[in-house]
């Protein structure tokens, strides 16, 4: 688990035949979860100068291969001692999402980003999204696209500054209205009520 705070921003060395070599100050120990640009992956190797994670060929049919270039963020995975900020991150992207609209403000920069039509149900006003790692809040939703307003630290410390109309971002939904609408379905689909061990199944298949 994750929380969508982004602890560095590191460098791609290579990334060939599913492999990707990562340049970076963080110390990492074989079998340790990262995510990179908002993927859980599992790290493989490690070097004095930082680590490679296996990227499986589900993730690849998912993602966009730009994602895996030059600068990347990187958050490990969540210690049980960590104090939690951000929001519940699984790092499972859920689609593909493209900057088509960028606004500068006096304290900020606007970004509207559209999605494929089945997920933007799952896109709150005002809820958690996060975007190739960093947990966000949503502004506005439309019927396929959503607005950020980005404030100037979080523009500082992550690559959303680089980003322009054509971008592709990884974007990662809010798990709760992903786990609401599966609750939804399944009870729709049969005539008993459910029970907590329903719930427990449905949520360890996640």
């Amino acid at each position: 688990m994750f929380t969508g705070l982004i602890r560095e921003i590191a460098v791609v060395n290579s990334y060939l035949n599913g492999k990707l070599n990562i340049v970076s100050k963080h110390i990492a120990k074989i079998g340790d979860s990262i995510a990179v640009n908002g993927v859980c992956l599992t790290v493989i190797e490690i070097s004095s100068s930082g680590f490679t994670v296996e990227v499986a060929s589900e993730t690849r049919s998912i993602i966009d291969d730009s994602k895996f270039l030059n600068r990347v963020h990187i958050e490990p995975a969540m210690q049980m001692h960590d104090r939690f900020e951000g929001h519940i991150v699984q790092g499972h992207i859920d689609c593909i999402g493209e900057v088509v609209r960028v606004e500068k403000l006096y304290t900020g920069v606007d970004y509207y980003i559209k999605v494929p039509t089945e997920s933007i149900r799952y896109i709150i006003p005002k809820g958690s999204i996060t975007i190739d790692g960093i947990s966000l809040t949503v502004n506005s939703v439309y019927e396929d696209y959503f607005r950020l307003t980005i404030i100037p630290h979080t523009l500082e410390e992550t690559l959303i500054k680089d980003y322009k109309i054509g971008t592709k971002v990884n974007l990662e939904t809010d798990m709760f209205a992903r786990y609401i609408e599966h609750l939804l379905k399944h009870r729709g689909s049969t005539s008993r009520s459910m029970s907590w061990g329903d719930v427990d199944n449905i949520n360890m298949s996640y």
